[in-house]
């Protein structure tokens, strides 16, 4: 994604994009929404790939070069040498040679830190903090080793790559789905206008804009700077897309689904439970979703009361942490008795339900009118 930073990439991107979607101009309208975005999405990856090129891999030590490689070979055939014919000047051989491939790796890596630390001063001073944190991480951390087993629910360990998606899609399907939840019933629905127009394109270019740069994509592997960088051409085919999926009222199957990446918290690194699933969602799918938000915003607030300052712009949950210990405070400095009421509602909203929650907090609300 850098080199889309630099204006001769960016344009060739740009040009790339318009020749692709050339073709789709005599599209019918009325095509399926799945259909049309597959055309989408096939031509944005096409156009990036042919522009930018794909990624390389990251190696896990940056400084093993090929002349690494050529004193690693020179001291495997040492090392057979002397299996072969263990004599004293062959013994002398393999240590000197140890020596010198030793002396090697170490002028190497401290070259590389070198050039890290020169290059961690230029992204200090250019103020590119990005760039600097991440570079901070990785030399502060180092090589960091993944987990690749998990334990079942009763303890065993579990180390087949199989069995241990087939542990995480257990655990987050026991998490995320209610079972045995009574009462809950057809909630009715308002509907806050009778006629809610098609999102102008004003509406459009502000939810692109409001997309966070350097962020995983979902399943349609497409990045926010990716659609930024396209220019009006990807703007106008997905603003088309998304008129069209606001009139059929239906989604693209693959916009309903999301990939769980589970990120470890703290404590055991073989217990599911000590992890955070973060679901990646479809890049453009959250477009559509911030064009929802900002319509919903304004009919949010009359029904949000003040006690609500968490997810909220301009609020704090700092605020309500402040007033807590004020009254703590006074009624320490007064003698008087204070009762506080803590509920860690982690799970509760999953386990509970939506509407069984809902009541559950109600009740407590009516308690703490009391």
């Amino acid at each position: 994604m850098r080199k889309l930073n630099e204006p001769e990439v960016r344009k060739q991107y740009q040009i790339e994009i318009t020749n692709r979607f050339a073709a789709l101009e005599n599209s019918d309208d009325e095509e399926d929404v799945n259909r049309n975005w597959k055309n989408i999405k096939e031509n944005i990856q096409t156009s990036a790939k042919e522009s930018l090129g794909l990624n390389e891999f990251k190696q896990h030590k940056p400084w093993f070069d090929e002349e690494c490689l050529g004193f690693l070979d020179q001291r495997k055939r040492a090392k057979i040498q002397w299996v072969q014919d263990p004599s004293q000047n062959n013994v002398n051989n393999l240590n000197k040679i140890r020596r010198e491939v030793s002396r090697h790796f170490r002028n190497k890596k401290k070259a590389y830190l070198r050039a890290k630390i020169e290059e961690l001063e230029t992204n200090n001073k250019i103020q590119n903090t990005k760039d600097l944190y991440r570079g901070i991480s990785d030399v502060k951390k180092g090589y960091q080793p993944r987990c690749n087993i998990v334990k079942y629910e009763k303890g065993d360990l579990v180390a087949d790559p199989h069995g241990i998606v087939a542990r995480w899609r257990n655990y987050f399907s026991q998490l995320f789905n209610v079972h045995g939840v009574k009462g809950v019933g057809q909630a009715e629905i308002h509907t806050a206008e009778p006629l809610v127009p098609e999102p102008s394109a004003s509406e459009f270019d502000l939810a692109i804009d409001k997309l966070k740069s350097h962020k995983s994509p979902g399943i349609g592997q497409i990045p926010a700077e990716l659609i930024k960088a396209g220019g009006r051409t990807i703007y106008l085919e997905i603003h088309k897309l998304i008129i069209s999926i606001w009139k059929k009222e239906k989604l693209p199957e693959e916009w309903k689904k999301s990939i769980i990446v589970p990120i470890h918290k703290r404590g055991d690194k073989t217990d599911c439970n000590n992890y955070r699933g973060i679901s990646l969602l479809s890049t453009t799918y959250k477009i559509l979703s911030n064009i929802l938000l900002s319509g919903l915003i304004p009919y949010a607030k009359k029904i949000i009361g003040d006690h609500q300052c968490g997810f909220r712009r301009n609020r704090s949950t700092m605020d309500h942490i402040f007033c807590i210990r004020q009254i703590l405070e006074k009624k320490w400095e007064y003698n008087e008795e204070v009762h506080q009421l803590f509920i860690d509602s982690r799970r509760h909203m999953i386990q509970l339900g939506g509407r069984s929650y809902i009541r559950f907090s109600l009740s407590l609300v009516s308690l703490g009118n009391l």
